[in-house]
């Protein structure tokens, strides 16, 4: 069944000198997950530099769920180069920001009328975000979860919870942003099991309240529906009707940070659909452009109109090419039904690793929603050690067989998937096929590591 051509070993002697260049004249916080220098990619298959084929399992780490160079996608950006590249909405508008907006008031989660502004990136649609729920709100505290991740720009990054690599020495971070417990079951922060635990972790905001930040001060909670690095930690379904009524009790807005799981990612255009959450403001990017940088913050329109002219915006925010291609992107999505794909490549996944973990205990478990799936690796599960060097030893076996992935999570031991959703079955397979034999290459190694290790303790 290998459609994969691998031409020569990964990487190449090609992606070898580019390292060595980069590493010359690229600075060393612009971290990659591979060694593999790219030349050419199409829908869910990418084509090194030395003429290898690789499977793409992580989709420019979530922008690409309508593949690489869809023909749509390619045309809809042909056709406004022809016509202009930049004047800066600010200065001179165009249509396509109008009609992205118009698209996205329509599309996204929440009742009532909406409105949108388009940004460049993630992080700053988060700022922004923050920005007009203290606006209106005429509060200042932020709530974020541990496990979060929100962007590397100074207020996401104290929204954000990880520490290495994201945070450490860029020390100090914005004040008033205040952090709970998430609803990760498979580690519960108060050592509970659900559903006997009643979504105590929801339930603690109210706690929060009294002992670290009054309900009165707290402008907003933020929350990415599904925990993205963190490690695609997907809650119960109790958790955010919990968390919204607290929430609405209190008047505080609820920020969903949809930027890796939205459009489609998770069997539905927004993550929110599926998990009862119906939020103030959502924060996109990442697929919204399909490859190219555009970000969006839609919310009710009472809440997004209190800022006033020029109190939002930015140079490059809905760049004209990035707009129609959202607009192609959006189209595509409705069009090949990629929310239903989502879903189908979800079980695909979900039957395979379930025969993974009945075979391997370094299998700790398996999440997700739709496409974006995970496997959370352990030494032990009883002990729930995590299992960060053989997530480490499992990538770098993907690679080097024509395969690419991307970690993620709190310990560094969770696979994540993102590969795009117009990958076929045969390519989707034989991408298992590969992270199979990767897991029980690791596998193996921890049980001649573990058998060293108590025969040491023996003599």
């Amino acid at each position: 069944m290998a459609t994969i051509q691998l031409r020569t070993a990964i990487p190449g002697p090609r992606s070898q000198a580019l390292m060595k260049r980069r590493n010359a004249a690229v600075v060393r916080g612009a971290y990659h997950a591979t060694p593999v220098f790219v030349a050419k990619a199409e829908g869910a298959v990418i084509e090194d530099v030395d003429g290898n084929q690789l499977i793409d399992l992580a989709g420019g780490i979530g922008c690409l769920n309508t593949g690489h160079r869809a023909p749509a996608v390619i045309e809809a950006i042909r056709g406004q180069l022809d016509r202009f590249l930049h004047t800066s909405f600010n200065v001179l508008p165009y249509e396509s920001y109008i009609a992205v907006c118009e698209r996205l008031n329509a599309l996204a989660p929440g009742k009532g009328s909406k409105k949108t502004l388009l940004v460049n990136s993630g992080a700053e649609a988060v700022e922004n975000a923050i920005k007009i729920a203290r606006s209106y709100t005429k509060r200042q505290a932020i709530i974020s979860f541990e496990d979060a991740f929100h962007g590397r720009t100074y207020m996401a990054m104290a929204a954000t919870s990880k520490t290495h690599p994201y945070k450490a020495g860029f020390e100090p971070f914005p004040g008033e942003v205040y952090r709970i417990p998430y609803a990760y079951c498979f580690r519960c922060s108060y050592s509970l099991t659900y559903p006997t635990c009643e979504v105590h972790c929801a339930r603690h905001l109210e706690d929060t309240f009294k002992r670290t930040v009054a309900a009165e001060s707290v402008a907003a909670v933020i929350v990415e529906p599904i925990l993205g690095e963190g490690g695609f930690v997907t809650p119960p379904a109790e958790f955010y009707p919990t968390l919204a009524e607290i929430c609405r009790k209190h008047r505080i807005l609820l920020i969903a940070d949809e930027v890796q799981s939205g459009f489609a990612r998770t069997g539905a255009m927004f993550a929110c659909e599926r998990l009862g959450l119906e939020p103030d403001l959502v924060v996109m990017a990442k697929s919204l452009g399909g490859g190219l940088p555009l970000a969006a913050v839609t919310g009710r329109a009472e809440i997004m109109d209190v800022p006033g002219a020029g109190q939002l915006g930015g140079t490059f925010g809905g760049n004209p090419a990035a707009c129609e291609a959202a607009l192609a992107v959006l189209d595509i999505i409705e069009k090949e039904n990629l929310c239903a794909r989502a879903d189908a490549l979800g079980e695909r996944f979900r039957k395979r690793a379930a025969k993974w973990m009945a075979e391997w205990e370094l299998v700790g478990d398996v999440r997700g929603l739709g496409a974006m799936q995970a496997l959370e690796l352990v030494r032990s599960r009883t002990t729930r050690e995590p299992a960060d060097e053989e997530t480490q030893r499992v990538s770098q076996y993907c690679y080097e067989h024509g395969l690419v992935t991307i970690t993620a999570g709190s310990y560094g031991n969770v696979i994540r998937l993102l590969m795009p959703l117009v990958i076929s079955d045969a390519q989707m397979d034989e991408a298992l096929d590969v992270l199979e034999a990767a897991l029980a290459h690791a596998a193996k190694a921890l049980t001649a590591k573990q058998a060293g290790a108590l025969a040491a303790q023996l003599l």
